[in-house]
Parts: C-alpha cells; sequence; structure tokens
C-alpha cells in the first residue's frame, strides 16, 4: 500500500545486498530511499536526507549502530528501527536504550520489515482530544511542539519516550499495563515484544527522574508525582 505522502527512509547495512533488497521493497512501496553502508555515512545521510524513519544494522564496523543511533539522536527525532543478528536480550536492550523505536533481528522477512516501518509511520499522535499543553508536577508537555519541560527546562526525549509520557500524562490517575500501552502508542497492530515498553519507561527515569512515572505491582505504570 502506498503512503499518503512520501515518507523518507534511510536503510544502513553494511552487508550491500541486503540493503539493497530493502530499499527497492521500499522503493515499490512507495517510499523515498536512501542507503549507507557505515556509520560516519548514515550520520551525513540523516542529516543531509531528514529521513522519517532510519533502517539500522546493529552490527555495523567501525561507528556501531549503538553509537550511530546515539549520535542520531542529538539532531533527528527520526524513527529508529534496529536491525541485529545478535538474540542476546543484552545488545537489544542496550540498542533501544540509545533511542530505538524498534527491532527486527535477522534473519527476517523484508515484507515483514516493510510492514513495521508502516505501523511505525502509522503510529498514532497524542495530541487529538487532549488539552495542547498538560502541565504534571513540575512537568509541562506541550503536544503541539512535542516539547517536554522539566521545572522550565526542556528535555530532549525521542518520539518514542514522548509518546509514552504523553499517554501516562492523559491519564495521571490510571495503571497502564504493558498491552495497554502498546495499543496507545504504538498502535493496536503492533505486534513485537511488550517488554519495549519498559526500556522506553527506564530511558523517561533516567532523563526525568525515578519518581516521574511509578510501578504499579502486578499490572503496570502510571504517572507518578514529578
Amino acid at each position: 500500500m502506498t503512503p499518503i505522502s512520501p515518507s523518507r527512509v534511510l536503510v544502513v547495512d553494511d552487508e550491500v545486498a541486503l540493503a539493497g533488497m530493502v530499499g527497492n521493497y521500499l522503493d515499490r512501496a512507495g517510499y523515498t530511499v536512501q542507503l549507507a553502508h557505515d556509520g560516519l555515512a548514515a550520520l551525513e545521510a540523516a542529516r543531509a536526507f531528514t529521513p522519517d524513519v532510519v533502517v539500522l544494522d546493529l552490527g555495523l564496523p567501525g561507528l556501531d549502530g549503538i553509537e550511530v543511533c546515539r549520535q542520531l539522536r542529538t539532531f533527528s527525532d527520526a524513527y529508529v528501527l534496529m536491525l541485529t543478528a545478535r538474540t542476546e536480550e543484552v545488545d537489544t536492550l542496550i540498542g533501544l536504550s540509545v533511542g530505538a523505536d524498534d527491532y527486527v533481528t535477522k534473519p527476517f522477512s523484508v515484507r515483514e520489515l516493510v510492514a513495521r516501518i508502516g505501523v511505525l509511520l502509522r503510529r498514532p499522535r497524542t495530541a487529538t482530544t487532549e488539552p495542547v499543553v498538560q502541565q504534571v508536577g513540575r512537568l509541562r508537555l506541550d503536544l503541539e511542539a512535542h516539547e517536554v519541560l522539566l521545572e522550565g527546562r526542556s528535555i530532549p526525549l525521542t518520539r518514542t519516550e514522548f509518546d509514552v509520557l504523553a499517554t501516562l500524562a492523559a491519564q495521571p490517575r490510571r495503571a497502564f499495563d504493558r498491552r495497554a500501552l502498546i495499543d496507545a502508542v504504538w498502535g493496536a497492530g503492533w505486534g513485537g515484544d511488550e517488554h519495549l515498553v519498559d526500556t522506553h519507561v527506564a530511558h523517561l527515569r533516567a532523563k526525568l527522574g525515578r519518581e516521574v512515572i511509578a510501578t504499579v505491582r502486578g499490572v503496570g505504570y502510571r504517572m507518578g508525582r514529578p
């Protein structure tokens, strides 16, 4: 299905044939695609191409995917879908902790990868019926500007981190289980690992303070008392 607008996807993988195959599928699906095969080239392309989604291999030579993602997050809020050939959970969690929004483990179906990119781009945004600005304790969320202020200081968040926080802040007394947060942030059609939520909560706590999100034992998470 062709996207309504030509969303831009940067594919980064040192396996040239694989990157080309993914790029061809995306091109046929209606996306504007650019390829890069190492970390430095990926960062240069991201600055010039301003992608909406970056498909990023974790195991790049030299500047690996984790470091690329870390640097990318200093200037881009593109969705990052990490590719990894390593099945150890620690590698996945390290990648996600620097700002990746989703991951796919190699070997993978290219059709599935393209579908996951579509899910990311169709993710529901949080500024529908809620107030444009939400104040929760010391936190101020501007849903229109996609900005979070902590005691007046702007805190940079990824799109996913912002959406998780805004979902919790919209109903501060509600305890969300992982599935409810997945449905609200990623969309009901998302079929990845629900523990992805835990990683983004941990990242929010690292940036905003542990008290910003409370753990409700046996249920999940709710807004804390920031």
